[in-house]
């Protein structure tokens, strides 16, 4: 019999929120990421808990034991029970009444394997007790073990369910699948079949699930599976993720951390930031490094005029684009740039000159100081001798 072992699971405040369900005869099943990530040998970030007891009981066993109850969905069945600051979201069993493609009418359920049955991948349907013991289902472990991304049942029945689920798949594929083992064509034929759902969801929740997907450390394979299947073109028209694959490679060498918004900025499109609900921040800086990226301007001004990490971030786009390596000194110059402070201020050239002519002239010697890589001072940029 198979047991998970991690320190979140041994926790004295999640095993306490277990101990006070099961000591109401309910049941206290681990599910979802926490059971998943660690059989994968992932970080864990969240715990969910699924259980028999409906939310009422859940509250009140809670309560019994000393534990804070919040019933944050409890209308579909989700009571948010926190000891010692963390939070474990537990779920009453459900199953699926009816579903239009974006939210589903839900019924309580008794058994287990109802609550996995609605559930999107086998992956995502393996639980866990209170001491470790797995328990799979629906058979998930061997797609769990071998990376393989997998709908439950028939992949288009669980799309329609939630059209989601077809730029869902991608985002799992890109963190927890193997590009070795390639994609399920079921899963392909399926997404492609059912494009015109994409048409259904709120943009503002394929924003944010594009870009949860691209922050995985390598998205390339699965943007390239999205495009095949037209998913990209629907999300996103006008999109090209031909430069995708080299930004990803530039930025190890670049030392550059994974971002979302880098890699959609590298992808464009049209109306990006309306199609997916950017916020004004992320729409300001998509539109900075698109911008910085097309410009002619060197590392070193790129690094003066945006500075860090930004600079960094448009020249990673440009070199992308343009299929060029990542210079060793790239790095330096855009620090250079990022700390050099512009000696002349409007004041140094009054009154000699005043309104329009006092802005040319300061960014006349501004482009002199530039040029001079940033060397030359106040002094010589006001005698005239630069």
């Amino acid at each position: 019999m198979m047991r998970i072992c991690a320190d979140w699971l041994a926790n004295p405040a999640t095993q306490a929120v277990c101990a006070a369900l099961e000591a109401g005869g309910a049941q206290a099943l681990f599910v979802g990421g926490c059971v998943r990530n660690t059989l994968m040998g992932v970080a864990v970030s969240d715990i969910d808990i699924s259980t028999d007891a409906r939310p009422e009981r859940v509250m009140w066993l809670a309560e019994a034991a000393g534990i804070k109850a919040v019933p944050t969905g409890i209308d579909h069945g989700t009571v948010t029970l926190v000891q010692d600051g963390i939070p474990h979201e537990v779920t009453t069993f459900r199953r699926d009444v009816e579903t239009d493609g974006r939210r589903a009418v839900i019924a309580f359920a008794d058994r287990v394997e109802e609550d996995a049955a609605r559930r999107d991948f086998t992956m995502n349907a393996i639980y866990a007790r209170s001491d470790g013991t797995v328990l799979d289902p629906l058979g998930g472990l061997p797609d769990l073990q071998a990376r393989r991304v997998r709908f439950i049942g028939e992949a288009r029945d669980r799309i329609r369910e939630d059209y989601l689920r077809s730029l869902r798949y991608f985002r799992f594929h890109a963190w927890y699948g193997d590009d070795a083992a390639g994609f399920d064509p079921d899963a392909l034929a399926a997404i492609a079949e059912n494009l015109d759902g994409l048409a259904k969801l709120s943009r503002e929740r394929v924003g944010a699930e594009l870009l949860k997907l691209l922050a995985a450390p390598d998205p390339a394979p699965s943007v390239a599976a999205m495009r095949s299947t037209g998913a990209l073109g629907q999300l996103l028209p006008g999109a090209d993720d031909r430069a995708l694959a080299p930004l990803v490679h530039l930025e190890g060498q670049a030392g550059a951390a994974p971002d979302g918004l880098r890699r959609l900025a590298v992808l464009g499109g049209v109306d990006v930031a309306e199609s997916l609900r950017l916020s004004r921040a992320q729409a300001k800086r998509f539109d900075q490094m698109r911008e910085g990226a097309s410009s002619l301007l060197s590392p070193a001004e790129l690094g003066y005029r945006l500075k860090l990490p930004d600079a960094r971030d448009a020249l990673l786009l440009r070199q992308a684009w343009n299929e060029q390596p990542w210079a060793e000194a790239a790095n330096d110059q855009l620090a250079t740039g990022a700390g050099a402070r512009f000696p002349v201020t409007a004041r140094d050239l009054m009154p000699a000159y005043r309104g329009a002519a006092l802005g040319a002239r300061l960014a006349e010697l501004e482009g002199q100081w530039i040029a001079s890589g940033f060397t030359l001072d106040k002094a010589a940029l006001l005698s005239g001798n630069s």
